[in-house]
């Protein structure tokens, strides 16, 4: 179940990098061709890009496609990869999953509360930015399900063995 949240997620995060790259086209287009630009439009592609990044760390990590540094890693058995993997989880992502999603609510409720729309003249408007300011919530919480996930996994790992 919490490995089809992160998949659809990352599917989510494919198609958003796709319509990222169309977006940019435009951009360059209406610049070059036309030497026009909308500030907005702009901004909207570095948020989509955070976007991308914030929303596929979840599915990355279902993936196994996160950076690990798996000097020893690679050649343990699967009992020795569950307990790293459980001890990894316990100490060092869930703390952090935690801490960051406490640390964001209060940044993105400030902003749902002003009603807070870009700084530049012709920007995005609100409710873009605190929507896109409430991705900082989303990613901590959808890796430490996928976290719980790969916690459930290596405790059926070490019961089996």
């Amino acid at each position: 179940m919490i490995d089809q949240i992160s998949i659809r997620l990352g599917k989510a995060a494919s198609w958003l990098t796709l319509f990222m790259v169309i977006v940019t086209f435009i951009i360059v287009v209406m610049r070059y061709v036309f030497d026009a630009g909308l500030i907005w439009l702009q901004e909207s592609v570095v948020w989509m890009h955070a976007v991308v990044f914030m929303i596929g760390a979840a599915y990355t990590m279902q993936q196994e496609g996160h950076v690990r540094v798996d000097i020893f890693y690679r050649d343990m058995s699967p009992r020795g990869r569950a307990w790293v993997d459980l001890c990894g989880v316990v100490v060092f992502l869930l703390p952090l999953c935690i801490f960051l999603a406490w640390k964001s609510m209060d940044f993105v409720a400030v902003s749902w509360r002003l009603r807070e729309a870009s700084r530049e003249a012709g920007g995005l408007p609100y409710p873009f930015v605190p929507l896109l300011k409430s991705i900082l919530v989303v990613m901590p919480v959808a890796v430490g399900l996928q976290g719980f996930a790969l916690l459930s996994r290596s405790v059926r790992t070490l019961r089996r063995h």
